[in-house]
């Protein structure tokens, strides 16, 4: 693994716009559903899950192969340097496209092995998508996905960042559930596509391996596909 992206690829103006806000909401969210004290964010990136949460009484340590990050724990994610279910939750946020697929798989595992209750992760879904709101009278705001019709997958280009990517060509949506279904640690409790952002697509994941964790309350945008 070898760094792809330096830290001004974070700068504000450019990376932390609105529609990735409303992704961080929802990483934040599903982090703190499993009710933890202590959480492995591997990919830290601008910084801003780690901030929030410390914020919340939530204790995040960081993992990264980039040490100008300021990660925690300089690591690969292949081989993380944490006895089994050292943390409650761990997650990592559009960060497993940036290895190869395989990898990814082997990536997941690990993040299964370290974790106590759960796992997180967001990955980049190709499949285009209109975010769309309607407000109804005493019904409120609805939002809703309208998804192009007669999509036809396209080939990946590794451009030195994203190796694979949702709904690419030989990476569809069933067979990325189904390569997570191999992870025998993990079981996926749900997926969905942020409302605001469809780009990024939630994956939940409870251990197998747990007493039974109580499930967490659903709202409106926590379907799976």
């Amino acid at each position: 693994m070898k760094k792809q992206v330096d830290k001004s690829h974070y700068r504000f103006a450019k990376y932390l716009h609105s529609r990735r806000w409303a992704s961080m909401w929802h990483q934040i969210d599903e982090v703190l559903r499993f009710g933890p004290d202590c959480v492995l964010e591997v990919g830290p990136g601008a910084g801003v899950f780690k901030a929030v949460c410390e914020v919340l009484g939530v204790a995040v340590e960081t993992a990264d192969i980039d040490p100008e990050l300021g990660p925690d724990y300089i690591c690969s994610v292949l081989d993380l340097p944490f006895e089994d279910a050292a943390f409650d939750v761990t997650c990592a946020f559009q960060m497993l496209e940036h290895i190869p697929f395989e990898d990814s798989m082997r990536a997941l595992a690990e993040l299964g092995r370290t974790a106590r209750n759960g796992v997180v992760v967001s990955l980049p879904d190709a499949d285009p998508a209109w975010p769309t709101i309607v407000t109804l009278p005493r019904f409120g705001q609805r939002s809703f996905l309208l998804r192009k019709p007669f999509f036809r997958p396209k080939e990946h280009v590794f451009r030195g960042e994203h190796y694979w990517e949702i709904n690419k060509k030989g990476y569809s949506l069933a067979k990325v559930i189904s390569a997570f279904a191999t992870i025998s640690a993990l079981r996926l409790r749900k997926t969905y596509r942020v409302p605001q952002f469809p780009y990024h697509r939630f994956f939940v994941f409870e251990k197998r391996t747990q007493e039974a964790v109580p499930t967490p309350t659903k709202h409106r945008s926590q379907v799976v596909e």
